[in-house]
């Protein structure tokens, strides 16, 4: 998913993929509840992926790896609490 270039169907033909959704860092900062700084430094560290554009490196985010960076997340969250790294009775930060 996210593609836009060209594929074959299941016909033989080919197609066009839609446009992925890009997602301006405003957006992406009230999606995650985090500060610009956090998110800049998930983007700069490649554990969120993003791209930049034009002359002034204007980052952009597709919908899809925000899905997957959250996923991510999740998967890593459940991993830490099964090893016993997230101690029971701990409660999440409120930030």
């Amino acid at each position: 998913m996210g593609q836009w270039t060209e594929e074959v169907n299941k016909i033989g033909v080919r197609t066009s993929l839609p446009f992925p959704k890009m997602l301006t860092m405003d957006q992406v900062q009230e999606i995650l509840n985090l500060g610009k700084p956090m998110v800049y430094a998930l983007l700069r560290s490649g554990e969120l992926r993003g791209a930049q554009f034009g002359p002034r490196g204007v980052w952009r985010v597709r919908e899809d790896d925000l899905a997957a960076y959250i996923d991510a997340a999740y998967e890593k969250t459940a991993e830490r609490i099964a090893s016993g790294q997230v101690p029971e009775g701990e409660t999440p930060a409120d930030d």
